[in-house]
């Protein structure tokens, strides 16, 4: 009988797969500031005249952040760099450029290998952020770290800490529907449904605001801002803590997930994602009152809308539709 060879599965395959599907060729120089990518020690890059690197850091873990048995590959490779370039966005920053470590069981650098790098492909040409280098090993689960390097204008990069009370509070989207996503991911994947449905697209598929963040800073409208990843009532809170400031949150602006979304989960479902779901990737940012009107009801198409305003007494409240008060606990994803 004749025995069917078993193609060779070692890490300079691996790096050759990746680097084919990054499209540089073993090399990314003259990308996006990247004089040396793949191939070497490590990479070189350098920021454009009058320009100051932006730098950040994001995990992306298998049954921590997504289930290699459900998730589409491609969905993780698009998501793990959309929600790294996002943390850029929020300092009004352009992404340029990511390094990757990769750990992964060996029989996932086949299917699994090529959907994932399809995913990270497409991500990265739409934010115009190469792969300019990384690492890969072996292990029992998928664990990947994506590295963004960006880039802002020396002066103009938006913190945390600058808001101040009388500053309006605006967030970027509807707020709520990746965790509407995920709610409706965990009962598909325990029923044994397929990952199809249009309500999971914002848990799948989210967006860095890269454009918006960078309007922001360039017209320094934006006196604090951050993006929100878990949750608007634990981000709000780190903002405020940031800035040594308070907010004032009205219930009633939120901008909640409607349409089908509401017929599936129901008004109350709909309020305590948008205040407590993480995974959205809006920006969440704060505009001096004088400002206020500059702020246009949309951006590009996507929908800008004021909640609240900073206060100067040190506690996030919540304005219920009935007028009352009540502290606004950070109940967001919390890792630990």
């Amino acid at each position: 009988m004749k025995k069917t060879r078993k193609l060779a599965v070692n890490e300079a395959s691996i790096v050759r797969s990746i680097a084919r599907a990054a499209r540089t060729g073993g090399s990314a120089a003259g990308k996006y500031g990247v004089e040396l990518g793949i191939g070497d020690d490590a990479a070189i890059w350098r920021p454009k005249n009058g320009f100051a690197a932006v730098l950040t850091s994001d995990w992306f873990l298998e049954d921590t952040h997504f289930w290699k048995d459900w998730h589409p590959a491609e969905a993780v490779g698009w998501k793990c760099l959309m929600r790294a370039a996002s943390d850029v966005a929020a300092m009004g920053g352009e992404p340029s450029c990511f390094v990757m470590g990769l750990a992964l069981p060996a029989n996932c650098a086949g299917a699994w290998l090529a959907g994932f790098l399809q995913g990270l492909h497409k991500a990265s040409r739409k934010l115009k952020c190469t792969l300019a280098g990384g690492d890969t090993t072996r292990a029992a689960k998928i664990l990947i770290n994506i590295n963004v390097v960006g880039q802002v204008k020396r002066g103009t990069a938006v913190r945390r800490s600058g808001a101040q009370p009388g500053d309006r509070i605006f967030v970027s989207g509807k707020l709520g529907e990746a965790e509407l996503g995920l709610r409706l991911a965990e009962q598909l994947r325990k029923e044994g449904g397929s990952p199809r449905s249009p309500l999971l697209n914002k848990h799948l598929y989210p967006e860095a605001r890269v454009e918006l963040g960078k309007w922001l800073a360039k017209d320094r409208l934006a006196t604090a801002m951050m993006d929100i990843s878990d949750g608007l009532s634990s981000d709000l809170t780190r903002m405020c803590e940031a800035s040594q400031v308070g907010a004032r949150i009205e219930l009633a602006r939120l901008p909640v997930a409607a349409g089908e979304y509401s017929k599936k989960f129901g008004q109350d479902k709909l309020a305590r994602a948008a205040l407590h779901g993480g995974d959205d990737y809006e920006l969440l940012f704060c505009v001096a009152n004088r400002d206020r009107e500059r702020i246009p009801r949309s951006f590009h198409g996507l929908e800008l809308t004021e909640i609240g305003r900073i206060s100067k007494p040190r506690a996030i409240e919540l304005i219920e539709t009935s007028g009352k008060t009540f502290p606004l606990r950070p109940l967001g994803w919390d890792p630990f």
